[in-house]
């Protein structure tokens, strides 16, 4: 089975999904006229003004979801398995996958917000990939359309319920045997036992978890890093420098692993950072915002976050102490090359252990019960943050199921296969087979959804040219489909229609929803 899944992994995550993923965020970018940079002031402002309602949650509280499931065992020992394996360059191509995936995650995110729809037995907002291939051109390719979307509902519930929750349960559970010699099975009932007290107060507790712990713990493990960055500052030069030489190949020591970096770099990127997998438009679909293109340029923001920040302290703090190694030619197999390993011993290993090495160049003896401590909480929110997207696809696929306690059942289910597969990759003492099992739920997701939005793109571009006509002419941006020829954005068309929206737009931008809303969930003006 290990081997199975190991060649899909390789081959799912090939070189045809490199060239996908940065060839779309390219496209992207050059349509968009470089929106990752030109809106970065929309993006702030949007994270500061954003609204809520008793229906979605705040673009603050929907950023915090997505960077729940985004920050995770990724950012520390996926940082250090693609510097291991693709050298230290292949952090310059995390680099570049960030930069050219904002541009990706806004469109999805875009495209999540303006095909959302209610929540029939709770009234919160639900969309996603799965929502958005089925409605996009459901005018003109019903079928094929609902089939599309149904299959992308299928492989994301298998990937985000059983494949990837087993990752970061296994990078929780050996971090913490390691440091304090706990038994698998204990640190994983306890992340059981938080999992299912949060996951089952629906959205509302879900966000308010992810909002609560998301930001805290970023912060602490940037500043630490910052803190080592500093301590070695004349190391920042030497650092830039080695990984843009190893990232093109002329470096004398990591020469010649151009392939491998580009290789590493994207798919340990697409894994932090998840721009593209399609996992992103489910927590953007569930913001209450005036137009879908605000919550668009949020979501892109949640790359940077992820990536240029959290991703890049990891490795400052890994190459700036010298605290790694890197396998030649980017194999196991090979020999390791140890030039700047700073005298490490060969059982440092790969992942959290480079981390927990550098941190005790500052701190002896403090670096690994920090980052079993980070790992949990990073990690954990991820998991959160996985249980809610399969939440969304479950609650697609269960539209056609008319018997609310048959749909109640299905959610419960749920919740047991995410348990399953927690205690699954908690209790396994290989971490090899969980990482496949990622990489193989990570790259299935992401070639259907960038396939599909590729498709599907044009009204996410009519969404951002509106927004951007409306702040020309100095408005608070408001969205009506129809005015765009938009079709099948029904929550947008009944949210006009209850604003009175002129359709030619001359009203556009005139009226504005009460962001509180109303105690019995209706819209006012």
């Amino acid at each position: 089975m290990n081997d199975i899944i190991g060649w899909l992994a390789s081959n799912i995550q090939g070189t045809p999904f490199i060239v996908l993923c940065l060839g779309a965020g390219l496209y992207f970018t050059i349509r968009s006229k470089l929106l990752q940079v030109v809106n970065i002031p929309d993006m702030l402002s949007q994270l500061k003004n954003g609204e809520k309602s008793a229906d979605g949650v705040s673009s603050f509280q929907s950023l915090m979801m997505s960077l729940a499931g985004r920050v995770g065992t990724g950012n520390i020992a996926g940082v250090a398995t693609a510097i291991a394996f693709g050298g230290p360059g292949a952090i310059f191509w995390m680099w570049a996958m960030a930069f050219l995936g904002a541009a990706t995650s806004f469109i999805e995110c875009t495209l999540g917000q303006i095909y959302k729809e209610r929540d029939r037995d709770t009234g919160e907002y639900r969309g996603g990939p799965a929502y958005y291939i089925e409605k996009a051109y459901a005018h003109k390719a019903r079928v094929p359309s609902l089939v599309y979307a149904i299959a992308f509902a299928v492989v994301s519930i298998l990937a985000l319920s059983f494949f990837l929750p087993g990752v970061q349960a296994n990078g929780i559970s050996t971090s913490i045997e390691g440091v304090w010699g706990l038994p698998l099975w204990i640190p994983t009932a306890v992340t059981l036992a938080v999992l299912l007290v949060v996951i089952i107060g629906g959205l509302k507790s879900i966000a308010n978890f992810a909002s609560l712990v998301v930001p805290v713990m970023a912060i602490v493990y940037i500043l630490l890093a910052l803190v080592i960055f500093a301590v070695n500052f004349d190391q920042i030069v030497p650092v830039f420098s080695l990984i843009f030489r190893s990232a093109f190949g002329a470096d004398a020591v990591f020469g010649g692993l151009l392939g491998t970096a580009v290789m590493w770099g994207v798919k340990r990127g697409l894994y932090s950072n998840e721009a593209g997998q399609g996992t992103g438009p489910h927590s953007a679909a569930a913001a209450e915002v005036s137009h879908p293109a605000k919550q668009g340029f949020a979501q892109a923001f949640a790359v940077y976050i992820d990536t240029l920040f959290v991703c890049s302290a990891t490795a400052f703090m890994i190459l700036s102490t010298g605290m790694y190694r890197v396998f030649s030619g980017g194999a196991e197999d090979t020999p390791v090359l140890a030039e700047g390993s700073g005298g490490l011993a060969d059982t440092v290993k790969v992942g959290p252990g480079y981390t927990q090495a550098a941190i005790d160049t500052l701190l002896p003896g403090f670096g690994a019960s920090f980052v079993a401590v980070a790992l949990f909480f990073f990690a954990f929110t991820t998991v959160v943050g996985y249980y809610y997207m399969a939440e969304v696809n479950l609650v697609y696929l269960s539209r056609w199921i008319h018997n609310a306690g048959v749909r109640t059942a299905l959610k419960w289910l749920l919740r047991l296969l995410v348990v399953a597969a927690v205690w699954r990759g908690g209790t396994s003492t290989e971490t090899g087979p969980a990482w496949a099992f990622g990489d193989v739920g990570v790259g299935a997701m992401a070639w259907l959804n960038i396939v599909a939005i590729l498709i599907l793109q044009v009204p996410a571009w009519k969404a951002l040219k509106d927004y951007r006509e409306q702040k020309k002419a100095g408005l608070d941006p408001q969205f009506d489909p129809r005015r765009l020829g938009i079709r099948n954005a029904d929550f947008w068309e009944q949210r006009a229609d209850e604003l009175g929206l002129a359709r030619d737009g001359a009203t556009a931008g005139t009226h504005r929803r009460d962001v509180d809303g109303p105690a019995d969930g209706s819209v006012a003006v």
